[in-house]
């Protein structure tokens, strides 16, 4: 039988869902003295931050502007380039929602946003709801102000959730893209933090909370929800990962509108896991006889990093019935890791797998659980848009915790409710008998939330990509132009334009399926070593003298042909031309890969959405349900050897648009 608290969500669930174009229901007695205005329409597109501007927090600004002023010199100068980024707001009490003398209230950030929109650019507002009843079971440092009990559920409806959802409604703001960060560190701990009493106390009004949340948000048009999954260190084991898809469909599946109540998924929010291990791509790698997942700091945790965590979560939600158009998110914020620890080339010479992990890992700290004010770390990515291309799930950067401010306080004098975890002199266990520092930064002793100027500094100095320090440079421009050059069956030849950069560009990262395979300084690349008749996604970043890295370019995806390499053969390529949300054009090329002429060429894919073909040139193509054929003309079926030819389509679609896999058969 369903929880109480659950079981009385489901009449609020299907209210929600009847209101959803007209007025937010009135739910409980302060909800009722005033309803919110009726929404204003909004078009609700696949990934609001495509083709958007991120909100600049003036409060955070501030705080940059003033730290960058005391510290001076070249610091100084690098400091105060953080201001020009986006960063969430947090509505982290009750009382965030109004404001106070030195915070800006929810309504005002808003008028904000409105007033840094230029022209027909929208803007991007992130806002992290955060104050569950309960909250932050497992630790000290985040504690919210309401109890873990039906009166704190109802104080969560009434006085937090319904006056955002209020704020938020203003036709005024049906502009604005709300980003909302729906609370931090929460359902990961109904999958492993059970044993815990707290947890297990607040578990059922965490899921209540979250449900009551997406139902009021979700019938906001311009609202996008996403909640968070904690990290790679967290759930990235199969024995977390498989129970949290059940926990997060569970949610989803009682609101109102079920599956499309959650736009995506945020995870690394306020942690420190890095982007990628580039020197630790294979945790089944052996070393000594052990793979290099056996590690202490790994604990047979395959997910070494975010991105193959998120899209390795990403592929257990769809399987458990989210729609493959959710989006995932990483706050890059404090996962940088640069300065002179970090690695730069591989070292192979470790014999043992803890000797082999310690020399190549970028994480810095001593155990993986660390995660209080950790010292050593750096500002991370840029938050940009695709970072990995348009077909890939992960479709933002964010700074979700604005970097520089504080995780939270240790106990002392001062201080009798710190939280152990953030004591620089404190220790913690792995649950395997290892015991390690808490690495949390020395010197002060500062709640969660306040201002931490040692930390910022740090983050700074550690920051990669680094801050550009040559004429206020940021950073090289995407490589644009990635083109699939040829194909064999074990290789593919890529082709790019040059980056731009005042400060020079000194050399370009090719990426294959989010996994860096190799550092040029040309403007092409031969990936060899494949498998034939197989679908590799590439992406290119470029980097400067500087250390700025540029976001990446757009996807291309290549398939090898098939093996035998006599007679007649052919590869296909897919590229997207022009994408404006709900249709795209694309073109797909056609090569030769025989040793003989061809006489005419098919090429299939099926999709992975909902797309659906709506004209085509240059091919006869036909769609049966997401399968799709294309067949050569009369005037372009016959290739020379090597020689290629294309064709292009259009076709309308909703949701995602991931890039399908082809196959290409000749005659």
């Amino acid at each position: 039988m369903p929880h109480p608290v659950l079981r009385r969500l489901r009449t609020a669930a299907a209210a929600t869902l009847l209101g959803a174009t007209g007025l937010l229901p009135s739910i409980g007695a302060a909800a009722s003295a005033h309803a919110t205005p009726a929404y204003a329409a909004a078009v609700h597109v696949a990934n609001p931050f495509a083709g958007a501007t991120g909100y600049l927090n003036p409060d955070f600004a501030a705080e940059v502007k003033a730290q960058a002023s005391a510290d001076g010199g070249t610091l100084g100068a690098l400091e105060s380039q953080v201001a020009a980024n986006p960063t969430a707001v947090w509505m982290d009490h009750i009382g965030a929602i109004a404001g106070d003398a030195t915070h800006l209230g929810l309504q005002a950030h808003l008028d904000h946003a409105l007033a840094q929109q230029q022209g027909a650019t929208p803007v991007v507002f992130q806002v992290v709801i955060y104050d569950l009843p309960g909250r932050d079971c497992a630790a000290i440092a985040s504690n919210g102000e309401l109890p873990a009990t039906a009166a704190g559920l109802t104080t969560y409806e009434t006085q937090y959730i319904d006056p955002i959802a209020a704020v938020l409604a203003n036709p005024k703001y049906a502009g604005v893209r709300i980003a909302a960060i729906i609370e931090p560190d929460s359902l990961p701990n109904a999958v492993t933090n059970q044993s815990k009493p707290a947890c297990a106390t607040a578990t059922p009004y965490y899921e209540s909370g979250i449900e009551y949340a997406l139902n009021k948000l979700h019938a906001i048009p311009n609202v996008y929800d996403y909640l968070d999954i904690g990290h790679a260190g967290w759930l990235g084991w199969s024995t977390n990962m498989v129970p949290a898809g059940r926990e997060y469909a569970k949610i989803a599946q009682a609101t109102g509108a079920g599956f499309a109540s959650v736009d995506g998924f945020v995870s690394d929010t306020a942690n420190t896991t890095p982007l990628t291990e580039p020197f630790l791509p294979d945790p089944d790698l052996t070393v000594g006889g052990q793979p290099l997942k056996s590690a202490n700091f790994y604990q047979y945790n395959p997910a070494f990093d975010e991105y193959h965590y998120d899209t390795a979560m990403y592929s257990t939600l769809v399987s458990n019935g989210f729609p493959s158009s959710i989006g995932m998110l990483v706050d890059t914020s404090r996962n940088g890791w640069g300065g002179s620890a970090r690695p730069t080339a591989l070292n192979s010479a470790p014999t043992t797998v803890e000797a082999y992990v310690a020399a190549n890992k970028v994480d810095q700290k001593p155990f993986r659980g660390d995660w209080c004010n950790i010292n050593g770390a750096g500002i991370g990515a840029r938050p940009q848009s695709q970072p990995y291309g348009a077909g890939n799930p992960i479709i933002a950067f964010l700074w979700v915790k604005p970097p520089g401010e504080s995780d939270g306080d240790y106990p002392d004098a001062s201080h009798p409710h710190g939280d152990p975890h953030c004591d620089p002199n404190g220790t913690q266990t792995d649950g395997n008998g290892n015991t390690y520092p808490t690495d949390s930064i020395p010197g002060a002793n500062i709640p969660a939330g306040q201002w931490f100027p040692a930390q910022f500094r740090q983050l700074v100095q550690n920051a990669y990509p680094a801050f550009g320090n040559s004429g206020g440079n940021t950073g090289p421009t995407a490589p644009s132009g990635l083109t699939v050059t040829g194909t064999t069956s074990s290789s593919v030849s890529l082709g790019w334009t040059a980056s731009t950069d005042p400060a020079g560009v000194t050399g370009y990262s090719v990426y294959r399926n989010g996994t860096k395979v190799a550092t040029v300084t040309g403007t092409g690349y031969t990936d060899t070593g494949l498998s034939p008749a197989t679908a590799y996604q590439y992406t290119v970043t470029a980097q400067d003298a500087a250390g700025n890295v540029s976001p990446a370019s757009a996807a291309v995806t290549a398939t090898t042909a098939t093996s035998g390499g006599g007679g007649s053969g052919c590869s296909a390529t897919y590229a997207v031309a022009n994408d404006w949300g709900t249709g795209f054009t694309a073109s797909v090329s056609v090569t030769n890969t025989g040793t003989s002429a061809t006489k005419s060429w098919t090429v299939k894919w099926s999709w992975g959405g909902n797309q659906q073909l709506t004209n085509s040139w240059n091919a006869s193509a036909a769609q049966s349900g997401t399968a799709v054929t294309a067949a050569s003309q009369a005037y372009n079926g016959a290739l020379a050897p090597n020689a290629t030819t294309s064709f292009g389509f259009q076709a309308t679609y909703s949701g995602g648009n991931t890039a399908p896999s082809l196959t290409c058969t000749a005659s």
